[in-house]
């Protein structure tokens, strides 16, 4: 299922915060009101690839902070268990202390209505969403279970949307924040290629 441009799925589920206080009534589109906010889901805690992305993610947050941007994590498991994987120690299997929200889709209604769910084990797959002021998807990203994100690569999108917001020009392939962008234009296009086209 392609989200991207449409409004994101509002959901209402248990979650435990940063401060090991768990809500039973956490409403997704009530907490990240008003702000662009990275959306991400994982098959399960206490598994392999999931506590790399889930520690890569908790090691940039404060550059998705420093660009106001709400991180937001889901999987099948209950607040619970995740509650014990943040106990226990990275080097004996945990994920430690994660600063970001940890939502449990123990029902699997979230995961569902994102249209992410592996076809035959029912986990969700390792997709994100990066959804905008507005709570529009602007851009989703879904790999297969052996796949890990590469994490900057969400804070390089996060950079595009805020420059495009910002500017109004659009980002090029490979652009990174400082690099030149591109006016929509046919002038836009040919000035662009003119100038940088060895940035591609």
């Amino acid at each position: 299922m392609v989200l991207v441009s449409l409004p994101a799925p509002n959901f209402i589920a248990p979650a435990i915060l940063k401060n090991d206080e768990i809500i039973e009534n956490f409403n997704f589109q009530n907490y990240v009101s008003g702000k662009i906010t990275v959306l991400f889901f994982w098959p399960m805690d206490f598994t392999f690839v999931c506590p790399s992305e889930i520690i890569a993610f908790n090691n940039l947050y404060d550059s998705f902070k420093e660009r106001k941007v709400e991180l937001v994590g889901v999987s099948i498991d209950s607040v619970f268990v995740h509650n014990a994987w943040r106990k226990t120690p990275i080097n004996e299997g945990g994920i430690g202390n994660i600063k970001f929200i940890m939502v449990s889709d123990v029902k699997q209604e979230i995961q569902k209505s994102y249209g992410i769910v592996h076809p035959t084990l029912g986990v969700a797959l390792r997709a994100s969403f990066l959804i905008d002021k507005k709570f529009c998807v602007r851009h989703q990203v879904v790999n297969d279970l052996p796949l890990g994100r590469n994490i900057k690569d969400m804070i390089r999108t996060i950079d595009a949307l805020q420059f495009h917001e910002k500017n109004g020009e659009v980002c090029p392939a490979n652009w990174k924040q400082g690099k030149p962008a591109m006016t929509p234009s046919p002038d836009g296009v040919r000035n662009y290629f003119r100038d940088h086209l060895k940035d591609l």
